[in-house]
């Protein structure tokens, strides 16, 4: 008996004990090994494939630039060396006052922008949502992107004299149009059904716009701030030649033509070339954080 008892006593042990199942890591192959490689160049290849051309471009033109007045084929009022750009540039990088006039645009530009966004995005939703509204206010809105910025430039001079307020305006006024469009087309394309379901679960007024429509709006949005932020520079430039021509890169450009300055006006175009660089940039990681968060 009592070694039938240990019979079972061990096949009961038997029976319960775990069997571990150890599934052993995959071997590196030498084909996977050569696959993880291919698809590393082939990203090396794409990011080169992106960057490589503009850079061999600039190469060329720099060249063509630099051999063309350097051989004296061009005239220095027309063209000037690149020495003598980078050497003006220098000079009011180092003085500070390329600094002071291009914080004097940064802020003109922004705060037209975001006068721009504040007005735009609250009229491009009225107008895509309400028919009253949109009929009331498209003609006003065609007629005044229709009438070029430049035109209306002199009509604030004389009613809101010399200073920022005019340029503050110009600006909102040339990047207000793309965005009010913009929002009217990212509202109008929220499929219906998604906006009935919505209502349908209790979502209406403000927590149908915040959760739903202003989301589902929101590429459109954003495609019209990237656009618009950049074009804020071109209407603090016109603002600044009109209504304020001792403040701002403007000022700047101007003083250079009446000085007959070449060197100096390519420099100052290559800071203006920064401050949209740096804008586009600013707006690319402003859509990035977007998708992230929605």
């Amino acid at each position: 008996m009592s070694v039938i008892t240990q019979n079972e006593e061990s096949t009961s042990v038997e029976v319960l004990k775990p069997q571990e199942v150890v599934s052993p890591a995959a071997p590196v192959t030498p084909a996977r090994r050569s696959s993880s490689r291919a698809g590393t160049a082939w990203q090396i290849t794409n990011h080169l494939l992106y960057v490589l051309p503009p850079f061999i471009l600039a190469v060329i033109l720099c060249f063509a630039w630099y051999m063309g007045t350097t051989a004296g084929r061009v005239n220095a009022l027309i063209l000037p060396a690149p020495g003598a750009v980078f050497a003006s540039l220098a000079t009011g990088v180092t003085s500070g006052l390329y600094l002071e006039h291009f914080l004097i645009t940064v802020q003109e530009s922004l705060s037209g922008f975001l006068l721009a966004v504040v007005l735009a995005l609250p009229i491009g939703y009225g107008i895509a949502k309400s028919r009253l509204i949109a009929h009331t206010l498209q003609p006003y809105l065609a007629a005044g992107q229709a009438i070029p910025s430049i035109v209306i430039a002199p009509f604030l001079f004389l009613w809101l004299g010399e200073g920022s307020l005019s340029v503050i305006v110009i600006c909102m006024l040339v990047v207000l149009f793309p965005m009010v469009v913009n929002t009217i087309f990212g509202v109008q394309t929220i499929e219906r059904e998604l906006v009935d379901a919505a209502r349908l679960e209790g979502a209406y007024g403000w927590s149908l716009l915040a959760h739903i429509e202003f989301p589902l709006a929101l590429p459109s949005v954003l495609a019209a701030v990237r656009t618009s932020l950049t074009l804020s520079i071109t209407g603090a430039l016109v603002g600044e030649f009109f209504c304020s021509p001792d403040r701002g890169l403007g000022a700047l450009l101007l003083m250079a033509q009446q000085q007959y300055n070449m060197a100096f006006m390519f420099a100052t175009v290559i800071i203006l070339a920064v401050l949209a660089a740096i804008y586009y940039s600013a707006s690319w990681l402003l859509v990035k954080l977007a998708e992230m968060i929605y």
